[in-house]
């Protein structure tokens, strides 16, 4: 699949992408019971998902098509086929899944250093978020409640009043809540806001990882994926998120143990940062990188 791997310009890439899709199909019409080409498939939705506006039916089709690929005996062991899908379930922050994966990927080629330095760095990045998550950033005393007590309904932004007008003009309802008033995945018509107690680095820079704290002390992850590179929050800022996507970090492995809940969001444009609505500026699509050995 050189297509992929072709291109200087967003649009040039996209283009060739789309076209590396369509050969990937081809292949697969062929002989659909061979796995190779339901790899390569795989791995077309996969550039083709990050290459253009992120849809989830692009990448539920590249999750079917590395399915069809796990039932042939020789793509199912295929490494890469395993690396690729980790790095994919990493996206999705589906961490048990990403973890298995990469551990597969290790165990079908253990000369292989690019799957068991993953693992390692993912397992390194949840025990940062986590701790984080557990000590508001280790700020504490009078510190953090100087810091909660300094959130108003000004941080809001455009967001305060209860309602906002989205980019078509259309009314949205927009009531503010505390992030311990959140349900499992979508909040429709709620938006939270919050001061930041600490970003956490490692050695991916995607997702921008921050923890936020609410009027109650209560302290959450955000996950910020297409943010422009060089640009994050800081300490003290406060960020206010509509509508926030909530999701619960809880499993085990080798051993260790990670819990907290944290918000994901898509797209930098929908924060609002001190009281402002960020601007289309601070936003650049993600890039992924995929193993093709085989290919």
């Amino acid at each position: 699949m050189v297509l992929r791997q072709l291109g200087n310009d967003p649009s040039e890439r996209l283009k060739l992408v789309e076209e590396s899709v369509e050969k990937a199909k081809e292949a697969v019409q062929l002989d659909i019971k061979d796995g190779c080409s339901w790899f390569i498939l795989g791995n077309a939705y996969l550039s083709l998902f990050f290459a253009s506006s992120q849809q989830p039916r692009i990448l539920k089709q590249c999750m079917s098509a590395y399915t069809q690929a796990e039932k042939d005996p020789v793509a199912n062991s295929n490494p890469d086929l395993h690396y690729n899908r980790a790095i994919a379930y990493k996206y999705q922050e589906d961490y048990q899944l990403a973890l298995i994966g990469f551990a597969r990927a290790s165990a079908l080629d253990p000369m292989w250093p690019q799957p068991q330095e993953k693992e390692k760095q993912l397992i390194g990045y949840l025990l940062k978020v986590q701790e984080f998550v557990e000590t508001k950033g280790k700020i504490k005393g009078k510190k953090l409640q100087t810091l909660v007590s300094s959130i108003s309904d000004a941080d809001l932004g455009p967001y305060s009043g209860g309602s906002f007008a989205s980019p078509s003009g259309k009314m949205v309802t927009l009531n503010k809540a505390l992030l311990s008033d959140l349900s499992p995945e979508g909040n429709p018509e709620k938006v939270v806001v919050g001061k930041v107690v600490c970003s956490v680095t490692g050695e991916d820079p995607v997702p921008f990882t921050f923890c936020l704290v609410d009027n109650k002390e209560t302290c959450y992850a955000v996950t910020v994926y297409n943010i422009a590179p060089g640009y994050g929050v800081k300490i003290g800022d406060s960020v206010a998120i509509p509508e926030p996507f909530l999701q619960t970090v809880d499993l085990e492995w080798k051993a260790k143990t990670f819990c907290f809940r944290s918000i994901r969001v898509d797209s930098p444009v929908v924060m609002v940062v001190n009281g402002r609505k960020l601007t289309v500026d601070k936003q650049a699509p993600s890039v992924l990188g995929v193993s093709a050995k085989s290919e």
